[in-house]
């Protein structure tokens, strides 16, 4: 019985041999790479952007990390004063990442892993299809990532990105990686313009729907917006080139509808909504700063004096007696501002001091599950425009497209923002041409326009998704410089941390932002010693204020 039962088996294994094509399906080797259609990786790498939502990979994108360095900008800070680590108030006080914490850590890993391999493989594989507004598109996505990742760690993984042969990587400054970023534009702009291969436009407007929707035109304008801020950023430069930027400023968006914005379902899968929505959670101890709220009201000494912002009731939230005001940076609301009547509420619409979430969509801005959250848009290039003229001496230009900066902003607020801002206070075309018609704001004569009006406007057409490229204009002028033509400071009244730095800075200010803990800090250490960031085995603690190579 035995003998036959050996035969039966010799018999039926010598078939399987016989049809080993059968086996590999049936029992696909884990260990060998898998081609999947790009079709089905491509939205993983815009979900990445701002925040993802899966079990090994939760939360990576900027959107972790713009919670933490909008403190630095007085964005928003913490509605009470703590001390827990990487949670609490070292962050109003420009303090960086402590201990072996991956906070302020988001942005390396989206760009290294989040989207990384899956964005290589869909340049990889739609270059072997000729599918090339996917690897166009991609190709942006990594430039996009190179200048996102480079202005808030100055250095990164450049030349061994993705070497999966190396267990330890060598780091590059941020010049390197400037000039990457442009090489990586012009390439995904080449890509982009091709239509031989297997261009569909169907297919890659589905897999696009919550971004460009397959739009090609807006994604060359991201490109050259990507390529107008790399030449605007680098103005503390001798190489810096004023035209530069005005020529890509001018190719990237023109009206709102160029907008690049990401877009969300808004149900109850975490993943489906904003991430600064009420659904994930993710904002409830941040309330707006004293320094926006007083910008807007009309009670900054230097700027914009005695004129109220109408955007006020669109980006920020009200108190009890519907004025605005804001949390000072390390003082508890109470204490700064005198009386609960005047703490605001949290962006979701709550107390102030509750940190929790209404269980109705009360949230405004960006601040619901299912708003669009902007990463570039039309209005910002117009002030990069600005910015750029003034300093080639061009005020005409400069006063023209400042003034269509704010336009555009108001425009975009009123359109595409208008949900749970109380009825009277929506924007109107009158309220927006009494406010534009105010020379405290808008100057008559262009001569009389400022830096500090330019930057001032920006930081507040910027507001709550712009923080990277917000800090970068801080630090650009190193958070206090003068205003040649006023004397004062170009952010204008803006006391860096409040007045109280955190005492790991030895009374420096913030620059940038350390590696991420959990893959640098273990296995690059010795990579981390040549950068400064760690002495001997310890991280040095005040790594974060060495200035970054665009502010020096």
């Amino acid at each position: 019985m035995k003998k036959y039962k050996l035969i039966y088996l010799l018999v039926a294994f010598a078939s399987l041999l016989g049809c080993s094509k059968k086996l590999e399906e049936l029992y696909a080797n884990p260990n060998a790479p898998v081609e999947v259609p790009i079709e089905q990786i491509f939205p993983s790498l815009i979900g990445a952007m701002l925040g993802s939502s899966s079990a090994s990979g939760s939360s990576y994108g900027m959107g972790g990390d713009i919670v933490y360095t909008g403190r630095y900008i007085q964005y928003w800070n913490n509605y009470a004063v703590t001390t827990s680590q990487n949670g609490g108030t070292q962050f109003d006080e420009m303090g960086g990442t402590i201990g072996s914490s991956d906070v302020v850590g988001q942005i390396w890993a989206m760009f290294y892993y989040g989207q990384g391999q899956n964005l290589n493989k869909v340049i990889q594989w739609g270059t072997e299809q000729q599918k090339w507004d996917f690897v166009g598109a991609a190709t942006a996505l990594r430039a996009w990532g190179w200048l996102e990742l480079t202005d808030e760690y100055n250095i990164a993984i450049l030349r061994e990105a993705f070497n999966t042969s190396l267990q330890q990587f060598t780091y590059q400054d941020q010049e390197e990686v400037y000039d990457t970023v442009r090489t990586t534009c012009f390439r995904a702009l080449a890509f982009l313009n091709r239509t031989d291969g297997n261009v569909n436009p169907t297919e890659f407007a589905n897999s696009d729907a919550y971004f460009n929707n397959g739009n090609l035109d807006i994604w060359k304008k991201f490109i050259y917006g990507i390529l107008a801020r790399s030449y605007a950023y680098i103005s503390n430069k001798s190489s810096y080139n004023a035209d530069s930027v005005i020529k890509y400023a001018n190719l990237s968006m023109q009206t709102n509808a160029d907008n690049a914005t990401l877009k969300f379902i808004g149900d109850a899968t975490s993943g489906h909504n904003n991430y600064f929505g009420k659904r994930r959670g993710n904002i409830g101890s941040l309330l707006q700063s004293s320094y926006v709220a007083d910008l807007m009201s009309g009670l900054n000494s230097g700027a914009f004096t005695g004129v109220f912002d109408p955007r006020a009731w669109y980006i920020l939230r009200e108190n009890a007696d519907s004025s605005f005001k804001g949390v000072t940076p390390g003082v508890s609301p109470l204490s700064s501002l005198g009386s609960s009547t005047f703490i605001p509420q949290n962006f979701w619409g709550n107390s102030g001091t509750s940190g929790a979430a209404p269980s109705t969509e009360l949230g405004r801005y960006i601040y619901r599950d299912s708003a669009q959250f902007p990463i570039m848009t039309a209005s910002e290039m117009q002030f990069l425009k600005a910015e750029a003229a003034f300093r080639k001496g061009d005020k005409t230009t400069a006063l023209a497209a400042y003034k269509n900066a704010i336009s555009l902003d108001f425009d975009m607020l009123s359109t595409s923002y208008p949900y749970n801002v109380p009825i009277n206070k929506q924007i109107t075309p009158a309220s927006k041409a009494s406010y534009m018609a105010n020379s405290s704001v808008v100057p008559t004569s262009e001569s009389n326009l400022t830096l500090t009006q330019i930057m001032l406007q920006k930081y507040i057409a910027l507001y709550g998704w712009g923080v990277t490229e917000t800090w970068v204009d801080m630090r650009r002028f190193h958070y206090t410089d003068n205003d040649p033509a006023t004397g004062k400071q170009v952010y204008v009244g803006f006391v860096p941390a409040g007045g109280t730095l955190y005492p790991d800075n030895g009374g420096a200010y913030v620059y940038r932002v350390r590696p991420r803990y959990n893959s640098e800090y273990i296995y690059d250490i010795p990579s981390l010693r040549l950068i400064g960031a760690v002495s001997g085995v310890s991280p040095v603690p005040n790594y974060h204020t060495l200035k970054t190579w665009f502010a020096q």
